[in-house]
């Protein structure tokens, strides 16, 4: 236990002793500059310092274009010119799966397979590709007992808070 404590004492004795920084003409050996410091004071100072180049390093890159270099990190214009060509070509495909539709609908009143009368392009236009076939959604035994016992669950909260409230009163 002593030798812990003569340790932590030679070490604040070592931490906290004054030491002078002098810079000297080497010629005349006259005293240009001269600084009294500890190491406590070196320390506190080069690690603020450190800090300091660390957060103005982070605020120039996350905050000035220089983002942009960074790998893996794209620029605003190019997500804002991605997006638009995306929506873009979207639209573009559908605009030639109609005229595909018309020009079939061509195709067969040429062939004779259908008469002119029904080959109107609008109405081909008009025609949603996007249409869910017509599903039968009839609910199964199942889902049957299910709604039953749920709806007779309910009547019976419904009686039970009824009860409560009679009771209060």
């Amino acid at each position: 236990m002593p030798e812990k404590r003569h340790r932590k004492q030679l070490l604040k004795k070592k931490l906290f002793t004054k030491n002078r920084l002098v810079i000297l003409n080497e010629d005349t050996f006259e005293e240009l500059f001269s600084l009294r410091l500890t190491l406590m004071n070196v320390f506190v100072v080069a690690s603020l310092g450190a800090i300091l180049i660390i957060f103005v390093t982070t605020y120039i890159i996350a905050f000035t274009p220089l983002r942009e270099y960074i790998p893996g990190y794209t620029s605003t214009k190019l997500k804002k010119d991605a997006t638009e060509l995306a929506l873009k070509s979207d639209s573009l495909e559908f605009a030639i799966k109609k005229n595909e539709l018309y020009l079939e609908s061509i195709k067969k009143v040429l062939n004779g397979n259908l008469q002119y009368a029904k080959v109107n392009k609008d109405s081909i236009l008009a025609i949603k590709e996007d249409t869910l076939p017509d599903l039968q959604l009839t609910a199964t035994e199942s889902e049957l007992k299910l709604r039953q016992q749920v709806a007779e669950e309910e009547k019976k909260a419904k009686e039970i808070k009824e009860k409560k409230k009679e009771k209060r009163k």
